[in-house]
């Protein structure tokens, strides 16, 4: 794949190591427990009322929409790390990239376009590192 491609792509996970889809459906309550969200925080990143937040496949299209990106964003990290308890980790720990706040905190307030461009950047950066390694061996 060219330079260009990868570019392209790089915003979606290639794969569901985290196991939130199910065919075409996206677990809701699996991804809400793996980024330990809370429904009066679900009520306030979706903009909903906290009796219409629900995790069934009737879950209102805010919901779905914002979810589908917090599933992806989780395994786009869980991609570099390989390993679910670190992925978690990281989410939970206040990052001096970010300001000193944890990536659970950008999901929380609905910045997931800023967390999403900082993983792919940095998913990048180690992808040239790793490149340059490579050819200085070779």
């Amino acid at each position: 794949m060219s330079q260009a491609a990868a570019s392209l792509f790089r915003t979606v996970a290639r794969t569901d190591p985290l196991k939130f889809w199910s065919g075409q459906a996206l677990d809701y309550e699996r991804v809400r427990e793996f980024a330990d969200l809370d429904t009066s925080e679900v009520a306030r990143l979706t903009g909903l009322k906290k009796s219409s937040v629900r995790y069934d496949e009737r879950a209102p299209k805010e919901l779905r929409e914002h979810f589908a990106l917090i599933a992806n964003i989780c395994n786009l990290v869980f991609g570099f790390f390989d390993d679910d308890v670190k992925t978690r980790l990281w989410l939970t720990t206040p990052n001096p990239m970010l300001g000193n706040i944890t990536p659970r905190d950008m999901i929380r307030t609905g910045r997931h376009a800023k967390l999403l461009r900082f993983i792919t950047d940095a998913l990048e950066d180690e992808a040239a590192a790793r490149e340059e390694t490579r050819a200085a061996i070779a």
